[in-house]
């Protein structure tokens, strides 16, 4: 099972690609796409559709995790990542990959055990979960390991309550 996860947004955006053979998960690759603020929201939508589209190509995942939009008191910005949402479903739906998404709360629960776990227990526990061998910058980049981290064990107890 590969899948290529996405913590949507405009200014960064997480992706990471994870893989499972058997119980073992590896982090194939992991990036924090970044926008420049000054450039027009459709030169940054075209930027991260692009990344999403070379991402599909290389590593041909069976699914696609996002993280669900978790509305900010900022109207404006939760509107712009919704657009960047449904750009990277169009992509996803033109590949012919599934897409799975996940709330915050399911993310951190898988991530950390804890719903309500912050972004530095979370970044902990991905540590110790998946080996990182670079050092990451931005929580974008950790959320959407949590995000493909989350999509695979959701699989794992898929299959295990149906066997």
């Amino acid at each position: 099972m590969r899948v290529l996860a996405i913590d949507p947004g405009y200014g960064r955006c997480g992706m990471a690609v994870l893989e499972r053979n058997g119980t073992k998960d590896t982090l194939l690759y992991s990036t924090c796409v970044e926008t420049p603020a000054k450039s027009d929201f459709s030169e940054r939508l075209r930027t991260v559709v692009a990344a999403c589209e070379r991402l599909l190509h290389e590593y041909h995942p069976n699914v696609l995790a996002m993280e669900k939009l978790y509305f900010a008191s900022n109207k404006t910005t939760a509107m712009r990542v919704a657009e960047v949402r449904g750009a990277v479903l169009h992509v996803a739906a033109a590949a012919g990959v599934a897409v799975s998404e996940y709330t915050p709360g399911e993310v951190k629960s898988a991530a950390a055990g804890s719903g309500s776990a912050d972004k530095k227990q979370i970044a902990t526990m991905l540590h110790a979960l998946v080996k990182i061998d670079k050092h990451i910058q931005h929580d974008d980049e950790y959320d959407a390991i949590a995000v493909g981290i989350t999509h695979l064990a959701h699989c794992s107890h898929t299959r295990t309550q149906v066997k």
